[in-house]
């Protein structure tokens, strides 16, 4: 992999019908199901907008996934060839002050890895 900003992502015009039930699988380890399900169609609805990949991590407070990782090296792949890159899942969690990644945690730490200057594509509720 290659450090820079000479990288460009493309990125998906939406969220992959599949990272819905990922998030909501992950999402299910932390909420209630009714809370889980408003969470869903929050998403679903909430518009795309754009956070730098540093700022989603500070905010998430998650570490850097090594370049060893399987799904991480998928992705650095997928972004040397020009594919799409779906847009990642935020939800605030304001009572502990942090962003939570529903989903797109490895697709954030590959792009991390080209230019932490990046603007990620986001869904965010």
């Amino acid at each position: 992999m290659t450090k820079g900003k000479s990288t460009e992502i493309n990125w998906l015009a939406d969220v992959e019908e599949h990272n819905f039930p990922a998030a909501e699988s992950y999402l299910s380890l932390i909420y209630a199901g009714d809370r889980v399900a408003e969470m869903m169609t929050g998403f679903r609805s909430a518009p795309l907008v754009q956070f730098k990949a540093k700022d989603i991590f500070r905010a998430s407070r998650l570490s850097l996934l090594g370049v060893s990782n399987s799904h991480v090296d998928k992705d650095i792949e997928k972004i040397q060839k020009g594919q799409g890159i779906a847009p990642l899942l935020l939800l605030r969690d304001e009572q502990h002050g942090k962003v939570v990644i529903a989903d797109g945690y490895h697709r954030l730490c590959a792009i991390f890895g080209f230019d932490e200057d990046a603007w990620i594509h986001c869904k965010i509720i």
